[in-house]
């Protein structure tokens, strides 16, 4: 999807305004050069007030005067909070979890798959698209809103899971038994009539396999719904649906309850909402990592539904900060930056996340640096328009492997499902270090054909520990023709269907890591003796010798090299002639291997020897956090140099391209050349 002009805006919702001043939002809209709004994603209740009775009147308006206005609207199908009536008439829809059946009040609180529900649901969306697909000023449709499966366990669903499991495995159950260990504690299925409730199940292969299965449920609605609105839609408008990330008071890791790579195919364009710390924790980290993944779903630029202004009191931002954030989702590649919301509601569970204007709808600090900024991307934006990005490191990562790591925590205890995404943990422990090295990654699913020696000459796969013999062959091919990896501890273990290989682990990939381990110990000396944590600790060898008594924790692997060679051993009386960093040269390639969880410091110690070895340290790691740089390659093969500085201090920054002209000043310089940015500064320099 190409567009036209940079887009910057918010949602607005002239539904929840306690008296109307669409006008007047409207005149500061255009005054903080806003272009684009997001409407009627959550007011199905004010469009159909009773089932079959329709009132698009706030609808109709705010579309009409955005036109008049020359703002530009994208319309959301309003599924993800369904009306009173809806719930009432037909409690069938009400979702089902293993908690039971939900009562109606939250948002999501609805059965995706249920017919009654896509029925009601289809015709509100035909009946909006119809209304405004003709629009002018109308230039995209949002189907649904930060849409998982919600655990999502009524019989309809069971029955589905069933027939899914019919087709995985061609109507077999013996295959069915065999591959998740049923007989195990008698849980074997001898009729398909006796198939069990799965919720309550303790077989991690079954609950693994319904985890995928409700991701499927997923792509399924927001697919079908994406059908619907291509019946309408104008060749020049576009159909998204704004995903979120693992929420930890932030986006932090990858959804569990979605597959973000598949859902996004049916897209036009990928678009994301991104929330992130601010004031002295604002790290770009987490607009980077959602960014990345955004981009990497389709391989081009994407779209920033939502984000954040003010939002909460500990979120306020410095000045300059909301430009540096923007601009840093620029530098991701995004094309639109929308920030939730234009205005603070004035009741009920959201009050005080606050947009871009507070409760007393005035000008304020925020909204004044959102002019700025509008009027910088009105002038400048359409240099970020339709550009890529050429990285040479991606990150393999793993639905599949994430739900199975849930099953079966490295931490704290390996008999019981824990609701913390770990996997997530491991991913961004890699994530960072390499983010504060000034490397840029994709990120890209584990099997996904852009993983080749053509694309890439670095992966980093964090905890694959579940995998197809296909998906990790793909891998080691990787690595044989020329091709450098990094895995992390546990990678490899399971197959495909969270049944433990029964080859010495790593099993599949042992001969291209050149090393293997029997054992995996607790690194923790004192592990529930109630003393203080005794922790083991790592050295490297001279060449990783910023790693010298690093502590490890949560999970070691006894390695031994068989091919390879040792980088760092494990400091302790007994294990300390085991290997927990190796390395091997497997065909015309090199592959690491980390069998433990290391720190920040270990992993940047181990990222840097790896990038010197590989050829990919440049001069841009040569600064690092709190300075980040990143590079967009334009539509006529300029190169874009983004300077970040997020730290409270003045920063001196070495520029690292031939030469350079700001976008955003008369300033210019040349390769090796140094230059100040101020504390929150940013800069932009050509070629």
């Amino acid at each position: 999807m190409k567009f036209k002009n940079f887009l910057y805006g918010a949602a607005y919702y002239y539904e929840y305004l306690p008296y109307d001043r669409l006008d007047k939002d409207i005149q500061m809209m255009k005054e903080a050069n806003l272009n684009v709004v997001r409407i009627g994603e959550s007011t199905w209740s004010t469009y159909e007030p009773q089932e079959g009775i329709f009132d698009f009147t706030k609808l109709d308006k705010v579309v009409d005067t955005m036109q008049e206005a020359g703002i530009d609207v994208i319309v959301g199908t309003p599924t993800y909070a369904i009306p009173t009536w809806m719930a009432k008439k037909y409690p069938e829809v009400m979702l089902t979890d293993r908690k039971g059946k939900h009562q109606y009040g939250p948002r999501q609180v609805i059965d995706i798959t249920n017919p009654t529900f896509r029925t009601l649901s289809e015709r509100i969306i035909r009946k909006m698209i119809e209304r405004t697909v003709n629009k002018p000023n109308v230039i995209g449709f949002q189907v649904d809103n930060e849409t998982k499966h919600f655990d999502t366990s009524s019989q309809n669903v069971y029955a589905a899971f069933q027939k899914w499991l019919k087709k995985k495995f061609n109507g077999d159950l013996e295959k069915m038994n065999h591959a998740y260990g049923l007989d195990y504690w008698s849980n074997r299925i001898n009729s398909w009539d006796d198939f069990p409730p799965v919720n309550s199940t303790i077989n991690g292969s079954f609950g693994t396999a319904f985890e995928a299965f409700k991701r499927t449920l997923v792509t399924d609605f927001l697919t079908w719904q994406v059908n619907i609105v291509n019946e309408y839609k104008r060749n020049d408008q576009f159909v998204t649906n704004n995903f979120d990330f693992e929420w930890r008071k932030q986006s932090y890791g990858l959804n569990a309850d979605a597959n973000h790579f598949e859902v996004s195919k049916p897209f036009d364009v990928t678009a994301v909402d991104v929330y992130h710390p601010a004031q002295d924790n604002l790290t770009g980290i987490e607009i980077s990592f959602c960014g990345d993944v955004a981009r990497s779903t389709k391989g081009k630029n994407y779209i920033v539904m939502e984000t954040e202004a003010q939002a909460f009191r500990h979120w306020v931002p410095y000045p300059d900060q909301l430009k540096l954030q923007a601009y840093s989702h620029i530098a991701s590649g995004a094309n639109m930056i929308s920030y939730w919301h234009w205005h603070s509601t004035h009741n009920s569970y959201e009050t005080y996340w606050k947009g871009l204007l507070g409760h007393d709808f005035q000008p304020n600090p925020i909204y004044n640096e959102a002019q700025t900024i509008g009027k910088e991307l009105r002038d400048i934006g359409s240099n970020f328009l339709n550009t890529k990005k050429k990285n040479e490191v991606a990150f393999v990562v793993s639905n599949q492997a994430l739900s199975s790591v849930d099953w079966f925590p490295y931490k704290d205890t390996i008999f019981d499902k824990t609701p913390e995404h770990q996997y997530n943990d491991v991913l961004r422990s890699y994530y960072d270090p390499l983010y504060k090295l000034n490397v840029e990654a994709d990120i890209l699913q584990i099997g996904d054909p852009r993983i080749n020696n053509d694309n890439y000459d670095l992966l980093i796969v964090p905890m694959l520990y579940s995998a197809t013999d296909e998906q990790i062959q793909q891998l080691n091919d990787f690595v044989k023709n020329g091709g450098n990896v990094l895995y992390s501890f546990r990678s490899g273990f399971t197959n495909q269907d969270v049944k433990v290989r029964t080859e010495i682990q790593p099993a599949l990939i042992s001969k291209t890591i050149g090393a293997e381990y029997k054992l995996f110990v607790e690194p923790n000396r004192n592990y529930g003796t109630g003393k203080p944590e005794q922790n083991a600790t790592i050295t490297g060898i001279e060449e990783l010798n910023g790693i010298q008594n690093q502590p490890v924790k949560y999970w070691m692997e006894l390695l031994t090299p068989t091919t390879g060679r040792t980088l760092a051993a494990y400091d302790h009386p007994y294990w300390g002639k085991y290997a927990a960093i190796t390395e091997h040269k497997y065909g015309k390639g090199h592959a690491f291997y980390a069998g433990t969880y290391l720190n920040e410091k270990s992993i940047t110690e181990l990222y840097t020897y790896i990038l010197k070895k590989t050829n990919l340290w440049t001069s841009r790691q040569g600064q690092v956090f709190p300075i980040i740089n990143k590079r967009l390659i334009t539509s006529d093969h300029h190169v874009l140099d983004f300077y970040f500085n997020y730290s409270n201090q003045p920063q001196t920054v070495q520029f690292c391209s031939a030469a350079g002209k700001s976008i955003m000043s008369d300033f210019s310089t040349r390769e090796g050349d140094t230059f100040q940015l101020k504390p929150w500064g940013m800069d932009v320099l050509s070629n």
